[in-house]
């Protein structure tokens, strides 16, 4: 970027990291200073950790039941299981589910931009846009951090 700005050549104005609040430490510990300092978009990718953080993955026998539930199953783990709770938590609080709670969890951090998420159905699509109406409070976000931190 400071090249960039040396040479008046092209610069990033985006970054599509990993990211979402069980895979956190990269992206806020070496890219997110960057990010802030230099005004860049984000939009992270698997922002539903495979779909875990939907709710609907929370044993063994949860991931046999989906096509996309293998990949998954790397999140089944007591940390996981501890976000999942802080998720049914903050759902609860907010009248909402997981998905949304997840997906406003990231709108609710400073150098995010858009999350990406996918929909199989108009379901989980009305999910994706619920989200953007949630505001989550600084209590729920700071469960959240903490269980998945």
């Amino acid at each position: 970027i400071e090249t960039s700005h040396h040479d008046h050549s092209p610069a990033y104005q985006s970054l599509q990291p990993h990211y979402n609040l069980y895979d956190r430490a990269d992206f806020e510990n070496d890219l997110q200073p960057v990010c802030e300092e230099f005004n860049l978009g984000v939009t992270p990718y698997y922002s539903l950790a495979s779909g875990f953080l939907t709710g609907k993955y929370r044993s063994e026998k949860d991931v046999t039941k989906s096509q996309r539930g293998p990949g998954a199953s790397k999140y089944l783990n007591p940390r996981g299981l501890k976000i999942l709770e802080a998720l049914d938590r903050v759902s609860k609080e907010h009248r909402s589910n997981p998905t949304q709670v997840a997906l406003a969890w990231l709108l609710s951090k400073p150098a995010i931009t858009a999350p990406i998420a996918s929909a199989t159905s108009a379901e989980q699509m009305k999910d994706l846009v619920a989200s953007t109406k949630l505001n989550l409070d600084p209590a729920s976000v700071e469960l959240l951090d903490r269980a998945s931190g």
